[in-house]
């Protein structure tokens, strides 16, 4: 064929092919259109739009929302176009922006049915999470996390409460959108409104005398919280345990499981109750001893008022210092010593009163000269409150004293 004849074929071919080609659409910027995956390379992504244009999804606009590792070559991917790089002939993309309107549509979608979703906190402060979803800025607010979530901190220590939300940063949060402003500039997730329902049914059915089993969500000096069903309720320090508590934390541990008897209700305040749930040690004793008994056990402290003596159940016995001796006692150390084991009569014996009197000089012979009953004056042994109490005073009383000044401090009231 004639190379002129063969150019002509050629045109019209050509020709032919152009008229029927799809026309070739131009992608505007800020335009969201879906392309195919046509290579991954590290972190960048090149795009095939419409089998006429190459796109570049560099890494800072994947977002992390994107499982990265589970995209492939051929997949199909929604993108926007941020603007046409002619100098790389490439069209420059952002499948995090592309995203980013797809998660706005969601949230509005969710805020308006009031639908439960699942986030990730990305950082902490000391009054909120901040939840990253492609660069929509959500919050969580301390105030609407869950009591098992809630920062439950000694003196509400700033720092000791960050240090509690940094560590639910690798946990899923389930949420509902409380509010959302125009544009998604600002969006506030609750995770109790996510369990209101939940919470509202389980207050509705719990009552005076329930046992629940629950978990330890925060200990403080007064005592236990406890959350179980979407509820929270307080151990008290003085329902721990039946002997005196001084250091709730010795009892539990955060995240501990624990059985709790309700003992309060009023409204959403919910009072528990640990030590109801084991046997009352003060009855456990009435059925082993009885007043005149001689009992041993082991010194646990002294007090200026006397020793206490560890009884079965954590109960104290006191032995008042009119009864450590039938001489004068200066000081009780020069009789007993913490951690002793004495033997002691029981010279008063309460239980329902939680009273209990010991002697140890009822135990002596009384000296020469000195005349005894053959039984010793019963006298009302001090309650469980009444030593407690005591101890309180005495420990007022040292903080009360002064620190003793300096040499120098004397010298300079000396010479005045």
């Amino acid at each position: 064929m004639p190379a002129k004849k063969e150019a002509q074929v050629e045109q019209t071919l050509f020709q032919e092919l152009f008229e029927s080609a799809p026309a070739i659409q131009y992608p505007k910027d800020n335009e969201v259109i879906t392309g195919t995956i046509e290579k991954i390379e590290k972190k960048n992504i090149l795009v095939n739009v419409n089998n006429q244009f190459t796109g570049l999804v560099i890494s800072k606009e994947i977002g992390n929302s994107v499982d990265f590792g589970s995209l492939e070559e051929g997949q199909k991917i929604d993108v926007m176009v941020l603007w046409d790089s002619v100098e790389r002939g490439l069209l420059i993309l952002s499948l995090k922006r592309a995203n980013q309107i797809r998660s706005l549509e969601r949230l509005n979608s969710s805020h308006t049915s009031g639908d439960i979703i699942t986030v990730r906190a990305t950082e902490a402060n000391k009054g909120w999470l901040l939840v990253d979803i492609d660069g929509l800025k959500g919050f969580i607010p301390v105030s609407q996390l869950t009591p098992v979530h809630y920062p439950r901190v000694e003196g509400a220590d700033p720092e000791k409460i960050l240090e509690h939300l940094e560590g639910l940063l690798s946990i899923d949060f389930k949420v509902r959108v409380i509010n959302i402003d125009d544009g998604g500039k600002k969006i506030i997730f609750s995770e109790k409104a996510a369990l209101e329902e939940e919470r509202t049914k389980a207050l509705s059915t719990l009552k005076e005398g329930d046992i629940v089993e629950g978990t330890v969500s925060g200990i403080l000096s007064y005592g236990l919280f406890v959350t179980f069903n979407g509820l929270e309720g307080l151990v008290h320090v003085s329902e721990i345990d039946w002997g005196h508590v001084t250091a709730p934390e010795k009892f539990a541990k955060v995240g501990m499981t624990v059985k709790v008897k309700v003992i309060g209700l009023d409204s959403d305040k919910i009072s528990l109750s640990i030590k109801q749930l084991k046997d009352n040690p003060w009855d456990v004793l009435a059925k082993k001893i009885k007043a005149w008994d001689i009992i041993k056990a082991p010194i646990s402290r002294i007090s200026k008022f006397g020793a206490f003596m560890d009884l079965d159940g954590g109960i104290q016995g006191l032995i008042h210092l009119s009864e450590i001796s039938h001489g004068v006692v200066k000081d009780i150390r020069d009789h007993i010593q913490v951690g002793q084991d004495v033997e002691a009569k029981v010279i008063n014996f309460e239980p329902t009163k939680k009273r209990i009197g010991l002697s140890l000089k009822a135990l002596q012979e009384a000296p020469e000269g000195t005349k005894e009953d053959s039984k010793p004056k019963v006298k009302e042994g001090p309650s469980e409150e009444d030593m407690i109490d005591a101890e309180l005073t005495e420990k007022k009383e040292k903080k009360s004293v002064k620190t003793p000044k300096t040499k120098k401090a004397d010298s300079e009231e000396t010479s005045e």
